[in-house]
Formats: C-alpha cells, sequence, structure tokens
C-alpha cells in the first residue's frame, strides 16, 4: 500500500506562482513513475506531468509546457510541481499519482490515468483574474 499526501496549494494570483508537494510512504518509492493530474469542476482529470522513477525524463501536458515543472527527490520519497505563470484556467484540484508498475527506470512516466494505482486526496489550487 502506497500513502500520498500532498500540499502547497492555496490562492494566488494570475501570473504568480506555487510548488506543490506530494510526500510517499514506503521504502520503494524510487521504483514508482510519479504523475501530477488535476481536476477543474465539471472536467474530466487530465495529466499535468510525469517524471521518470529515476527523475531524469520528464513529460508535460501542452497546456503547462514551460510553465510547471516536475521533479523528484527519491532520497526523501517527494515528488513536486513548480508552476509559475499560473492563469485562471489552472484552477482545479492536483492530484499526485503512483504508478507502481515494474518498468526501466528511466521509462517516462505514462500519460493515462488508468496506468496509476495509487492516489492522493488532492490540494486545491485557485488562480484569480
Amino acid at each position: 500500500q502506497v500513502q500520498l499526501v500532498e500540499s502547497g496549494g492555496g490562492l494566488v494570483q494570475a501570473g504568480g506562482s506555487l510548488t506543490l508537494s506530494c510526500a510517499a510512504s514506503g521504502h520503494t518509492f524510487s521504483r514508482y513513475a510519479m504523475g501530477w493530474f488535476r481536476q477543474a469542476p465539471g472536467k474530466e482529470r487530465e495529466f499535468v506531468a510525469g517524471i521518470s522513477r529515476n527523475g531524469g525524463r520528464t513529460n508535460y501536458a501542452d497546456s503547462v509546457k514551460g510553465r510547471f515543472t516536475i521533479s523528484r527527490d527519491n532520497a526523501k520519497n517527494l515528488v513536486y510541481l513548480q508552476m509559475n505563470s499560473l492563469k485562471p484556467e489552472d484552477t482545479a484540484l492536483y492530484y499526485c499519482a503512483a504508478d507502481t508498475s515494474v518498468g526501466q527506470s528511466s521509462y517516462p512516466a505514462p500519460r493515462s490515468l488508468r496506468e496509476y494505482d495509487w492516489w492522493g486526496q488532492g490540494t486545491q489550487v485557485t488562480v484569480s483574474s
């Protein structure tokens, strides 16, 4: 069982920045590909960013590319999402997720939420215009 706890959400003005953190339980964090997803009211949950097991490969949704940065610290069981130049359309509940399937350490994290088997409770990000 993997427990994921997100933090760092809040209210920010458009153009501002926030950094989300996700703390994972267990001793095998480095074996998990990690992803950030978000869900706005009335919309489906969507992929935001992913990072490979060793942190060497990252991928992003087109809507956040160049503004968001995902990173991880395997020694501390943490994954981060640095969000810059925030827009009102970034307002959503942000979720951290773990893909615990067996895979190569450098293989990119999946974009499909169906590939992830553990999820956090989410942290709210609200961007005012």
